[in-house]
């Protein structure tokens, strides 16, 4: 359509048909699965989990519940639902709650049509403009999300009686879209009662006026698992007002916390070529593995994959400032580049009560089982005999760390063999001394950790000598 309808005549000219929004994202949907169009682009790792119960309910009709710890992209997947409704919509033009011309709800839509007929002014709004989303407070209001007497409105000389006094909460304003409230349990459960009607009966009530608004709205709700299904938190008349329960969960590969960590981490700005080996982003996602495993980590509160996102970010920064410190020419991640997610990691995780004066301790402690743990996945089988002879001698030693250049770490071997084969094993061959001296500080780390080498650290500096060498 190259000019939509201006007015009401025009809109029943083209024979347009009002649909609620279920209709709307039922028929849509169904375009998408039969097209093979991607639902919900973007989300990574919900393909054979979530997905599908998401559909299931889209298709059913139901106002849905999303149920997931904190930085399960659930805000993520609600906002994907805008797409699925259609491009633009016809509204009786000046209206606050988005009125069908074909079926106003409110009076003064009412009005407009008894009075003005064909010629009632017609004007289209997009997608975007038919969602809102509101975070459940304690100090939300009735009036916030249904609506309450204006008293400007009075003051300016309405009647009580008359329904324009009525300034519209958040759902009626939502007419015709989707309204999503953040957090259910959080919102008192006086308010709660307030959205019986809307999941049920489909109206609201405005206080003081015996109307019915018959909102058309796809509700839906976020919530933390224990607060909705433990806690008493969420009163049980409205759970049961709920189509549809969907439980998200954090990634259940490694390679789809990969696949987000690269996605959503925020490039650095600057002229330096940045590189992350694959092995350090394996190293980040083992390690927010290993949180949400760990009995001293309160699993209560989650381990978000915000936390992947950040540390992938402090890991690149830290890469960034040792390559403008000491000159190098590009940026590339090491493993003396761990210990920064000390900072991007400890604000972010909830430890039980007990373990909050071991925080970094048992920071420090996982962060080593993540570096062994792919340590062993990615040089499985290989022969390092080579490299430990290396360090036979009680003279030699490797220095690693923030500030030690990559020419130094590769220097110290020369023309070892030995490093050839770790190239070859991390695909390097052709990689530059940057990524060289990357994988040799990570093949030295894994063998320390291993038990294979000696390690001792001092001023932000790691010394690795051969196991006869006597250090600890």
């Amino acid at each position: 359509m190259t000019e939509r309808p201006t007015t009401l005549g025009e809109l029943e000219a083209i024979e347009w048909r009002s649909r609620s929004v279920k209709e709307e994202l039922r028929h849509n949907v169904i375009r998408r699965l039969r097209s093979g169009e991607a639902l919900f682009p973007g989300i990574v790792g919900f393909e054979d989990t979530v997905e599908p119960a998401l559909e299931r309910a889209l298709l059913a009709g139901h106002d849905l519940v999303l149920l997931g710890e904190r930085g399960q992209a659930k805000t993520r997947l609600i906002r994907a639902l805008v797409d699925l409704l259609d491009e633009a919509i016809p509204i009786i033009a000046g209206c606050e709650i988005n009125d069908s011309p074909l079926r106003p709800i409110c009076a003064h839509c009412r009005t407009i049509v008894a009075e003005d007929g064909a010629g009632t002014p017609v004007t289209w709004i997009g997608r975007d403009q038919r969602y809102a989303e509101k975070l459940a407070t304690p100090d939300t209001s009735v009036a916030d999300l249904i609506g309450d007497v204006d008293p400007i409105r009075v003051a300016e000389g309405r009647y009580l009686s008359d329904e324009d006094v009525i300034h519209y909460g958040l759902v009626p304003r939502t007419n015709r879209g989707i309204f999503s409230i953040n957090e259910l349990p959080d919102l008192p459960a006086r308010i709660q009662v307030a959205l019986f009607n809307v999941l049920e009966e489909r109206d609201v009530q405005i206080r003081g006026f015996q109307i019915r608004l018959p909102v058309d709205v796809l509700l839906v709700a976020t919530a933390n698992p224990e607060d909705y299904t433990n806690r008493g938190r969420i009163i049980t008349p409205l759970k049961d007002r709920f189509g549809s329960e969907i439980r998200t969960h954090y990634p259940l590969d490694p390679g789809h916390e990969i696949a987000i960590m690269e996605q959503e981490a925020r490039p650095p700005s600057g002229d330096i070529p940045v590189v992350v080996p694959e092995f350090m982003k394996e190293i980040v996602a083992e390690f927010s593995r290993l949180l949400r495993r760990s009995p001293h980590v309160n699993q209560r509160a989650g381990v978000s994959v915000r936390l992947s996102i950040a540390n992938l970010e402090t890991l690149v920064a830290s890469a960034v400032r040792r390559a403008i410190r000491i000159g190098e020419p590009e940026a590339v991640t090491r493993i003396s580049d761990l210990p920064a997610l000390l900072q991007s990691s400890s604000g972010r995780i909830e430890f039980e009560t007990f373990e909050e004066d071991r925080k970094d301790e048992i920071l420090e402690q996982l962060l080593g089982h993540a570096v062994l743990e792919v340590f062993v996945d990615t040089f499985e089988g290989h022969d390092f005999t080579g490299l430990i002879d290396a360090f036979e001698s009680a003279d030699f030693a490797v220095e690693g760390g923030d500030l030690v250049p990559a020419s130094a770490l590769v220097g110290a071997f020369g023309e070892s063999r030995a490093v050839g084969g770790i190239q070859r094993r991390l695909g390097f061959d052709s990689g530059g001394i940057g990524r060289t001296a990357a994988g040799i500080e990570f093949a030295l780390e894994g063998l320390h950790l291993s038990r294979r080498l000696n390690k001792s650290s001092f001023g932000g500096v790691a010394r690795y000598r051969g196991r006869g060498s006597g250090l600890s």
